[in-house]
């Protein structure tokens, strides 16, 4: 499952990352998202997108394409 399939309340834990998405791959570690990390999701955009989450104190927005491209597990 993708960061993008969560619902607003939901937490998960980031997996790893789609092979896909490695054009977004540093930019999403370099903003925290390493594996392991754990978040939940806050806000969910009308359109759905962006898709806002907390993560290690502090408010992260996502873009569809961004979000699809972090595989999660859900916790």
């Amino acid at each position: 499952m993708t960061l993008r399939d969560l619902l607003v309340g939901e937490a998960g834990q980031v997996a790893g990352f789609e092979e896909g998405g490695r054009s977004y791959r540093k930019k999403l570690l370099a903003m925290g998202l390493t594996p392991g990390t754990t978040f939940s999701v806050t806000r969910v955009a009308p359109m759905g997108d962006p898709v806002e989450i907390s993560v290690r104190g502090f408010r992260l927005s996502l873009r569809k394409d961004e979000a699809a491209a972090v595989r999660v597990e859900k916790a």
